[in-house]
């Protein structure tokens, strides 16, 4: 059976499926056909159906839940690993200015949705690729930026500063890793093909991890941060023992942000949640 499979072109993503993609591992006779877009793309596209096994933001996957279920293999779900607000290095008091904006990788991204539940209100979000919010906050287009993906380890060499962590802001919040994206396959395929699905990604992300140097050459071939060693951090801090396998802790993090999605009133009119205030992840 051959499926529509998608996903991005982030180190993480390409060192996880190099080996379902050059047939490196038992796929239980499935075919896959594949695309490799940024991730909001992604998100977009699953607003549509388009895909029948796709890489999905937490915020986007919540979004088409009800056609979509995650995977317990594929996801970027862990400590200390979240979006970066930044500003331009030396505009120290930006966040008194009002209104601010905010300049954001997708609005179906995770890092979108931390932004909204950290600083209600703050201001308006202009979409982006995540790629160009770096240079749209250093020459002064966006007030702030989320970063994700490779920029959290390159802010700095481009003359910005660090407004909040919002990673260390969800966990101090909810005492939860950070549930950034996940892959998942369209509920009308049936448990059958799902389940198949799963294990066949779980087998190339253990070869992954077992062969660590083989898809060395297909991840450099799709990063936009040219350094290997950049290249390496992102693999480091993004594929874990949650990509493996969700587990309870895995479940509780996604659970948690759901509820927060539910609650909170993403356009500005209402927002009650998180009353708690921004406690534990603020810098300069």
């Amino acid at each position: 059976m051959k499926l529509k499979l998608a996903f991005s072109s982030c180190p993480n993503d390409t060192f996880m499926f190099h080996a379902l993609v050059h047939g490196l591992v038992d796929t239980e006779g499935l075919d896959f056909d594949v695309d490799i877009y940024d991730v909001e793309e992604l998100n977009e596209r699953a607003q549509r159906g388009y895909y029948d096994m796709t890489k999905l933001s937490y915020h986007g996957w919540f979004t088409v839940r009800d056609r979509y279920a995650m995977l317990e293999s594929g996801s970027a779900l862990g400590w200390d690993c979240g979006p970066l607000l930044v500003r331009r290095a030396g505009d120290e008091s930006v966040l008194e200015r009002r209104p601010l904006t905010i300049a954001i990788p997708g609005r179906y991204t995770t890092g979108a949705l931390l932004c909204s539940l950290a600083y209600p209100g703050l201001g308006g979000t202009v979409p982006m690729l995540f790629s160009e919010i770096e240079e749209a906050v250093g020459r002064g287009r966006a007030d702030l930026g989320v970063l994700i993906h490779e920029g959290r380890f390159t802010y700095r060499d481009k003359g910005l500063a660090l407004v909040c962590d919002l990673g260390a802001w969800w966990q101090a919040y909810s005492g939860c890793p950070i549930p950034l994206g996940g892959i998942a396959v369209r509920r009308s395929l049936g448990p059958e093909i799902a389940a198949s699905a799963g294990r066949v990604l779980h087998r190339s992300i253990s070869y992954a991890f077992a062969h660590p140097e083989a898809s060395r050459d297909y991840v450099a071939s799709y990063a936009r941060e040219l350094s290997a060693q950049i290249q390496q951090k992102h693999i480091d801090m993004f594929v874990n023992r949650f990509s493996l396998d969700l587990g309870e802790e895995g479940h509780r993090a996604i659970d948690t942000l759901y509820t927060c999605y539910e609650r909170a009133d993403l356009d500005g009119r209402r927002q009650e949640v998180l009353s708690r205030g921004r406690r534990g992840g603020t810098g300069t």
